[in-house]
């Protein structure tokens, strides 16, 4: 199966994020963190977010930029540092990003759900 890739448009520039399993190991280097349990935290706090209007914490946001990062390294490993790929950017709006990446993870857990029941009825299981 191969990774799944989005180009979302952040400042007017086009930018490519990539998912797979990959994310999981490249961010946990990089970061030091468990990137699922980090993204638990990101998709709660959107949805405080939408549903109460709770503002995003500080650790929030750097929760998001780190993800952010990972999945456009993921596609692009000559971008350089966290710091370097963020200073490229006038705005970068978590309001409009956060959803974009958080639907490119899931429409990769989706696929790799349903890679894995083909190879199930394949084999026979």
């Amino acid at each position: 199966m191969q990774a799944l890739t989005k180009t979302i448009m952040i400042d007017n520039k086009p930018v490519k994020f990539r998912a797979s399993a990959l994310v999981l190991r490249i961010y946990r280097i990089k970061f030091h963190r468990d990137i699922m349990q980090d993204l638990v935290k990101l998709k709660a706090a959107h949805k405080a977010k939408i549903e109460d209007g709770i503002d995003f914490e500080v650790i929030d946001l750097e929760i998001f930029e780190n993800i952010a990062y990972t999945m456009a390294y993921h596609a692009d490993n000559s971008i350089g540092s966290v710091e370097d790929w963020l200073d490229q950017f006038g705005t970068f709006s978590i309001y409009e990003v956060l959803p974009e990446i958080l639907g490119l993870w899931i429409e990769n857990e989706m696929s790799t759900v349903e890679s894995k029941k083909k190879q199930n009825q394949m084999a026979g299981n």
